[in-house]
């Protein structure tokens, strides 16, 4: 029995004594790999020197920062994904139109609510509609409206400040006190009445501030309450989003109009204009140029008695001396021409040593609009 005793201690102490530098070493070596260093920091592992990025590098690398609001500066990976949408700066015309739309709607909504209105333009950025839909500060109002020219929809949200502030207003709220906000409730039938009549005073605006670029209706299609029933557009098609802010002293809101690229893509070219100053790609200063040139342009005019046509031999054959007989006498009516184009007709005279015509009948229209294609020429 001691003997036996005697062996197992003799074995105990050879597996901890004996193997104790070993032991040491691999809890080292375990340590240094798993729990000797922070995340980030360099250490020697069996197959070379690695590195392990931290989470700021994470979303840095991929570009997915839950703190960026701009749709438009992203880096990494997420960029590559949305380099297929188009930035609205290729289109510069919009600018000076939602420039317009807010002059418009300062005006409009001032006599729409009789109160000091001052409406701002936020900012202008492209979106995905589906990340648009997700991203709608619930309770609001959308409304669907159509642009009957260019045979698409559009959308309009109306947050619940902006909602619950144009009620007071409209209802006879006191100045100097904040509205009331009840949650959890839907709106009322009055409340959507009136809301209804201010996006149809802010369609109006857009309308007009469309009008100098091409004529289009902003009709209003429907009101809804849940973004699920607002699907005018598939979630991976690109939209402008237009963000208004509406000041009503102590009280206001937001307003965003989203127009998906589907929507703009028959007035695409005229978005595509360069524009100078707000006037539209117009310059009066150029235009009042270019019309008094156009009045001291000088053109030949022909005066033709006759027309003949000979075969090519007979006119090789002429001589010095030879006479053409025309089909014509004195009386005959003359043609004016420019070129090859007809303008009036006359009648040939002469005024003092020269030789005269006499116009006897108007420029036809045909003329005229022959004359216009060669000047836009």
């Amino acid at each position: 029995m001691a003997q036996w005793e005697a062996e197992l201690a003799a074995e105990a102490e050879a597996a901890t004594g004996g193997g104790g530098q070993d032991g040491g070493d691999l809890a080292a070596e375990w340590e240094a790999m798993v729990g000797g260093g922070t995340m980030g920091e360099r250490f020697n592992m069996p197959h070379g020197a690695e590195r392990i990025l931290n989470q700021d590098e994470i979303d840095s690398l991929l570009g997915f920062d839950l703190s960026e609001d701009d749709y438009n500066e992203r880096s990494g990976i997420r960029a590559i994904i949305n380099s297929a949408m188009v930035s609205y700066e290729r289109l510069p015309m919009l600018e000076i139109v939602f420039d317009r739309l807010v002059r418009l709607m300062t005006t409009s909504l001032r006599n729409f609510t009789s109160d000091n209105v001052e409406v701002s333009l936020d900012n202008i950025s492209s979106i995905r509609f589906g990340d648009y839909l997700n991203s709608i500060p619930l309770p609001a109002i959308l409304a669907v409206f159509r642009a009957e020219e260019l045979d698409n929809y559009g959308l309009l949200t109306v947050d619940s400040n902006l909602i619950y502030s144009i009620v007071d207003v409209l209802l006879g709220g006191r100045r100097g006190t904040a509205a009331l906000r009840i949650e959890g409730r839907p709106y009322t039938t009055i409340e959507r009445v009136l809301v209804q009549r201010m996006v149809e005073v802010v369609l109006n605006d857009a309308k007009a501030a469309f009008e100098p670029l091409t004529p289009v209706n902003f009709n209003l299609d429907r009101l809804e309450t849940n973004p699920r029933f607002a699907a005018i557009a598939r979630p991976a098609n690109a939209a402008i989003l237009v963000k208004l802010r509406i000041d009503m002293e102590d009280r206001g809101g937001r307003v965003e109009l989203l127009l998906p690229y589907a929507t703009l893509e028959p007035i695409r070219k005229m978005l595509l204009q360069q524009f100078m100053g707000e006037k539209f790609g117009r310059d009066n200063i150029w235009e009042s140029h270019l019309a008094t040139e156009l009045w001291t342009t000088q053109m030949e005019v022909r005066a033709v008695l006759d027309e003949q046509q000979m075969p090519l031999s007979q006119v090789l054959n002429f001589k010095v001396g030879e006479t053409i007989v025309l089909n014509a006498n004195a009386d005959s009516p003359v043609q004016l021409r420019c070129g090859s184009i007809p303008l009036t007709t006359g009648r040939m005279g002469r005024k003092g040593h020269s030789i005269a015509v006499r116009v006897e009948q108007p420029l036809a229209s045909t003329t005229k609009r022959r004359l216009a294609q060669m000047r836009k020429k």
